[in-house]
């Protein structure tokens, strides 16, 4: 895979201009990560990011490669009507469509979305309390946080405009009995509020382990103070933090995405 081929795929990188290229690389980067962390669903479940320019296209995992394997001339150009826009042996799966489409159509502000199926935010999507108020990862997400209720596999198009309502404003969902789902204005900044999301998910499986009885909810005063401390502060300086030292992380364990 070091000369960008997958299944016959070759490198784009001197085909594509060069913003498009860099939303490759970062694309396939937050693919990698997942996989690094435990939130990919072997060939299932989506990312995607808005390419720059004025056609308002964007990229998505091609159907049938693994998160871990992801490179940045392998993922697949399309319209948001599903088209698929460029030469590609791949073609994408319909739900993914469903979900992204959607959000990148409505928010203009939403340039990367992320999906995942990871157990922990299932277990949570699947809590009838959702996400509880009792670890300082859950206040930071719990203002930005929605909810949409199951409708079935993401196959059917109307679902699109009662998913789009459910989000809202906000930047951060639990998909009922499905996963969970962010969409930011970076790929880096939607890493850091699923990253938020996710731990937050996990440390409340593991609080419930003992049982619900016992629980202890962080102070009312707290909670609104974690809101007044946290306003205004969008996830992008820390995310733009972290970020460089993920490509390293990246290069040194999961080599590749970037060709």
């Amino acid at each position: 895979m070091a000369d960008g081929s997958l299944m016959g795929v070759r490198s784009l990188k001197d085909q594509v201009g060069e913003e498009e290229w860099k939303a490759r690389v970062e694309l396939a980067a937050l693919y990698r990560l997942a996989a690094l962390h435990g939130w990919d669903d072997a060939i299932f479940t989506h990312i995607s990011l808005r390419v720059p320019g004025p056609e308002h296209h964007f990229l998505i995992n091609p159907y049938g490669v693994f998160f871990d394997e992801m490179t940045a001339s392998a993922l697949v150009k399309v319209d948001l009507d599903g088209n698929i826009v460029q030469e590609t042996p791949y073609f994408i799966n319909p739900a993914g469509f469903t979900i992204h489409s959607a959000i990148h159509a409505a928010r203009e502000d939403a340039v990367c979305v992320m999906h995942l199926h990871s157990d922990h935010g299932v277990a949570v999507a699947a809590h009838r309390e959702g996400l509880l108020p009792i670890s300082q990862h859950a206040l930071i997400v719990l203002p930005q946080l929605a909810y949409h209720d199951y409708e079935g596999i993401a196959l059917n198009l109307d679902e699109r405009e009662r998913l789009v309502a459910d989000l809202g404003q906000k930047n951060l969902m639990l998909l009922r009995n499905h996963g969970t789902l962010s969409a930011g204005s970076s790929a880096a900044a939607t890493w850091l509020q699923m990253f938020y999301l996710e731990r937050a998910c996990t440390q409340q499986v593991y609080a419930l382990s003992a049982g619900r009885e016992g629980l202890l909810l962080a102070p009312e005063a707290a909670q609104a103070e974690v809101v007044a401390q946290t306003r205004g502060m969008g996830p992008g300086a820390v995310a733009n933090l972290a970020w460089p030292g993920l490509l390293r992380k990246l290069d040194r364990e999961s080599p590749g995405y970037n060709s």
